[in-house]
């Protein structure tokens, strides 16, 4: 029986943190058997259920048709509430079984079992698996499954799941068969099944107990070659985790598929990850830098998982944090381990900025741990993942590398096998690491992002820090606690630049307090939050000259890069609140950050590269798009000017030739497509020719894109020609076609709309695909300029985009709402012409309850 999409007016059901309840039966085996078909799948289950508390058995199910319910043998009476089989049992055990039929090739919204490029696939995280057959489908009933698949050998020749295979063979009618089993406990969100015409990249990795461990990588044949990197990233995940937390994998075998239509990054079943193939396929000449580094974190990120989160796992969606922000700040200090670890904190800011910071400062704020959804896809957010991870990352600076491992030794030791919370997490560092975190959280519970302002005067030969903290008020929380902030702190002095003593690591528990440096022999200047220790907004008494010198002087990586940046910041809304600011401070600032030897070339180029037109908007209370567009493109203009012999040397210094991935070379790509960036903006004449020549000559993605990404943004009469020529080189390969659309969407030219309004229409534009509507409707409505530009078209192509994908794809229109929400910053007419769209959306009949909490949050 076929789901209802919910109305607006249907007042969809809230579900709520406090009303967690206990399962009332644990299902501990579960047998399936698949009859696998794109038109027609059937899909027989055996459950061996024990009653765990009061009440019937509620199985949930959707998109689905129910052929049989039995109960020990016999047919079953049961009722169906709301998407629920309920089964009175009078025993406190049973057998169940069911069969179904799905219908893969008709599933658009890419959850529970569908088709993809020719395999079949699942996507059961987080509420898939009961659209697939029906179960008890809450993260905290774990079974050990069995799975039997049957399907047309030749159409699908690999048949995979979770766990290690125990059989296979074949049928007389040119069929074929393969039986996997998962020795451990898990959640049906775990579950999957993969059957196509793949070929695998084939490894092997030893354990730390020397047990060999069969790994595989799942894909087109055709695509084999671009499999290399993601094994090796692989077994480095591998061996760093034994490495850094004592964690061995616990299976014979370990497989990934890449899939070409996926809604998330990757899925971290158990044993049998799945992957958006953007994650997994990388060479020089489809692949740019940043994907190969994506690649290597979120191969680490699925198979962390395979303790943090499928060992453990969450008990209710509450808790998703739980897995997903451990998991996250376990990614990052692997790729900081692999790669330049300031490039990689700045870079992992910066993502945080743009995305988590606009979530906590509008009407979709919500706490790490939210307190109630109407759906749960809606909750997979930068809050959840990105934050969370700094609470982890909080946690480990508090309690210093011994105790938090002994910390979390403890987490995996007491809780291995059991489904459990945020807070049974806290207690296992409390008790591990000796520490009481009672008030720490505060951070779980209470959204926004906090505010610290820090003032410096000079008592004798002290400075005294005064430091007070604030933290917003967010919908349904409009008064909040002070929260213990971790801020690691240094003094330098004001003339010659070296530092005070030694760095302090202070927490701010209280709404105000000071902190006492002694022996400050100088004009004292303060570099705070560190390693950016905490999530929070920093608000100083630093003036332009005492920014320059921590850009120049400061030890600590991101602290300089954050000098410089707070800086440039500065200085760009003077401009655009005033008409006019001195950018004499920024151009020596820059100068003698591109002129110093004993920096990296990675570190330069983000530190010189000024903040995002988003990112200054998020300064303002209220946003003036096309000012804040003029005043940073002014400044880039005087720095690329007044700085051209430094750009000149940089760009040449920068060119290499031969590709190579290790952390210089990627610097100095990296630092070359922003030196010519800068040289486009200061108007050299012979700008246009190099990016020219850098785009018909590299030998590499990352090359290319970058000559691509300054010609499409500029008026170069090279720029149609180099257009036309990524497409017809690339149009065949859907990934890197993916960049052209977002390099497009993205272009900060005044008639960016028009282009994307153009490009929704090019032939090769779909909204079936995630990663297609992610590429240009995701993208435009990042580019500030162009998404505000006009008289609201953009606000109605977006709009559009999100009712016409909500009849596909719901979970991937919900993502694209929150650029209307955040209407009350952009004046009052753009701010109507928002509203209004979000009205639209709200009103439309039929409307998924994915999309209509995101846009009546929006509007209220």
């Amino acid at each position: 029986m076929a789901d209802v999409q919910t109305t607006a007016a249907a007042a969809p059901q809230v579900t709520r943190r406090e009303d967690y309840t206990p399962p009332a039966w644990r299902v501990p085996e579960i047998a399936l058997e698949f009859e696998l078909d794109p038109a027609r799948t059937v899909v027989r289950s055996r459950m061996e259920v024990e009653r765990a508390g009061p009440g019937p058995l509620r199985l949930d199910h959707g998109r689905q048709e129910i052929v049989a319910v039995r109960v020990d043998g016999a047919p079953a009476e049961y009722r169906d509430e709301g998407g629920k089989l309920v089964l009175d049992l009078p025993r406190d055990s049973h057998v169940i079984e069911t069969e179904c039929v799905v219908v893969p090739e008709a599933n658009t919204e890419l959850m529970g079992l569908y088709a993809s490029g020719g395999m079949l696939c699942t996507q059961c995280e987080a509420e898939g698996f009961r659209r697939i057959t029906p179960f008890p489908d809450r993260p905290d009933v774990l079974s050990r499954y069995s799975v039997k698949m049957t399907a047309d050998k030749t159409r699908f020749p690999v048949l995979l799941a979770n766990g290690d295979r125990f059989g296979s063979g074949d049928l007389p009618d040119g069929r074929h068969w393969a039986e996997w089993r998962d020795p451990f406990f898990k959640p049906c969100y775990l579950f999957a099944l993969v059957a196509g015409d793949l070929k695998a990249n084939r490894d092997h990795f030893t354990t730390m107990s020397g047990r060999q461990v069969e790994l595989g990588i799942w894909v087109r044949e055709a695509d084999l070659p671009k499999t290399a990197h993601a094994m090796q990233a692989l077994k480095d995940s591998m061996a760093w985790d034994e490495r850094t937390y004592g964690r061995e994998y616990d299976l014979d075998v370990f497989n990934i598929v890449a899939v070409a239509d996926f809604n998330f990054g990757a899925m971290e079943n158990k044993g049998l990850n799945i992957f958006n193939s953007r994650y997994i396929l990388a060479d020089p000449e489809t692949a740019t830098d940043a994907d190969y580094d994506a690649i290597a974190a979120v191969v680490a990120h699925e198979y962390f998982h395979n303790w943090s989160g499928n060992r453990v796992t969450c008990r209710d969606w509450f808790q998703l944090s739980l897995k997903e922000g451990l998991t996250v700040f376990r990614d990052q200090s692997f790729s900081a381990d692999h790669g330049s670890a300031a490039v990689e904190r700045i870079n992992q800011v910066r993502m945080l900025r743009a995305s988590q910071f606009q979530e906590d400062a509008g009407p979709l704020a919500h706490p790490v741990r939210p307190d109630s959804y109407i759906e749960i896809g809606n909750f997979y957010t930068a809050t959840v993942y990105n934050k969370g991870a700094e609470l982890i990352r909080m946690m480990a600076t508090m309690l210093g590398p011994e105790r938090y491992r002994r910390g979390t030794d403890l987490y995996f030791e007491r809780h291995d096998g059991q489904a459990v919370t945020c807070d049974d997490f806290v207690k296992a560092m409390e008790d591990g690491g000796g520490i009481d975190l009672s008030q720490f959280r505060l951070w779980y519970s209470q959204a926004g992002t906090p505010k610290v302002k820090a003032t410096v005067r000079q008592d004798g030969r002290d400075a005294i820090v005064s430091l007070e903290q604030t933290v917003p008020p967010t919908p349904g929380q409009s008064d909040k606690k002070p929260m213990p902030i971790p801020l690691r702190m240094a003094m330098f002095g004001g003339g010659t630049g070296s530092v005070q003593g030694e760095e302090r690591l202070v927490v701010l528990d209280e709404a105000r307090a000071d902190v006492r440096f002694e022996g400050v022999g100088e004009r004292p200047v303060l570099s705070i939050n560190r390693g950016f220790s905490a999530p929070i907004i920093v608000e100083s008494d630093r003036g332009a000259a005492d920014l320059a010198l921590l850009s120049a002087h400061d030890d600590d990586p991101f602290a300089r890069y954050e000098a410089l940046q707070q800086l440039m910041l500065d200085t760009l809304i003077a401009r655009v609140e005033a008409g006019v600011a001195d950018f004499a401070p920024v151009l020596d600032a820059v100068r003698l950050t591109v002129e110093n030897p004993a920096l990296d070339k990675a570190f330069i180029a983000e530190a010189v590269l000024p903040p995002s037109e988003a990112f200054i908007g998020d300064r303002m209370a209220s946003v003036d798009p096309e000012a804040v567009h003029q005043a940073r493109e002014a400044l880039r203009a005087e720095l690329g000017r007044l700085l051209e012999g430094q750009w000149r040397a940089a760009y040449l210094g920068s060119a290499s030739n031969r590709f190579e991935l290790t952390p210089p070379a990627k610097g100095a790509r990296r630092l070359r497509s922003i030196a010519l960036g800068f040289l486009m903006a200061g108007g050299a004449e012979d700008a246009p020719a190099l990016a020219w020549d850098q785009f018909q000559g590299a030998t590499n993605m990352t090359d290319r894109q970058g000559a691509l990404t300054v010609l499409v943004s500029s008026d170069a009469p090279q720029r149609e020609d180099a257009i036309a020529a990524f497409y017809a080189r690339h149009k065949d390969d859907a990934l890197v076609l993916d960049k052209w659309f977002t390099t497009q969407a993205l272009s900060t030219r005044a008639d960016a709309l028009d282009q994307v309004l153009k490009l929704a229409q090019h032939p090769d534009f779909t909204l079936t695909n995630p990663n297609r509507a992610r590429s240009l409707v995701g993208a435009f409505s990042a580019n500030q300029r162009g998404f505000h530009s006009g008289e609201g078209e953009g606000y109605r192509f977006l709009a559009d985009n999100i009712l016409a994908l909500d009849a596909i794809n719901p979970q991937t229109a919900a993502k694209f709402v929150a650029p209307l929400g955040r209407w009350r910053r952009f004046g009052e007419t753009r701010g109507a012409l928002m509203r209004a769209e979000l009205e639209r959306i709200v009103a439309k009949p039929g409307l998924s309850k994915d999309v209509f909490e995101q846009a009546s949050k929006s509007l209220a």
